[in-house]
């Protein structure tokens, strides 16, 4: 039973954490256009700042936390390769939200240095590392 919920939580903790993910870049690509100073700009920064540090970094911590308990019991680390591979575009995502963050810090110190463009871009790499991650949780192929 507590295994089950766990999982659960380890599922919950995961969607929270894509959906700052997927949500940041997208304020990100708004704020490029308000004009520095403004309140539109310091309404932003008041999201930004709530957005990563009330859900995206907490949801990412208890991801990793209860995705590595779930990891230690049920994986046969042998024959994982998916698990590795699953592993490795978790640290990427990881990674990316690093960058949110130092994104983040930049706007709030009115120095983005991005394109609107580039936040677009940026705005699609969690969607693909999450298509990826899922495949090979769900799949297993290798």
């Amino acid at each position: 039973m507590v295994f089950l919920y766990i999982k659960a939580f380890h599922i919950i903790s995961v969607i929270a954490w894509m959906a700052g993910v997927l949500y940041l870049p997208r304020l990100f690509v708004y704020h490029t256009d308000a004009e520095t100073g403004s309140t539109q700009s310091e309404t932003f920064k008041v999201m930004e700042r709530r957005l990563l540090k009330a859900i995206v970094t907490p949801a990412m911590i208890a991801s990793w936390v209860f995705g590595l308990i779930l990891a230690f019991q049920v994986v046969d680390w042998a024959h994982a390769g998916w698990f590795h591979a699953k592993l490795v575009l978790v640290v990427v995502l990881s990674g990316f939200t690093g960058f949110l963050s130092k994104w983040t810090r930049e706007f709030a110190e009115d120095r983005n240095a991005h394109s609107q463009r580039f936040y677009r871009i940026a705005n699609e790499v969690p969607t693909l590392l999450m298509i990826a991650i899922v495949i090979l949780a769900v799949v297993k192929p290798f």
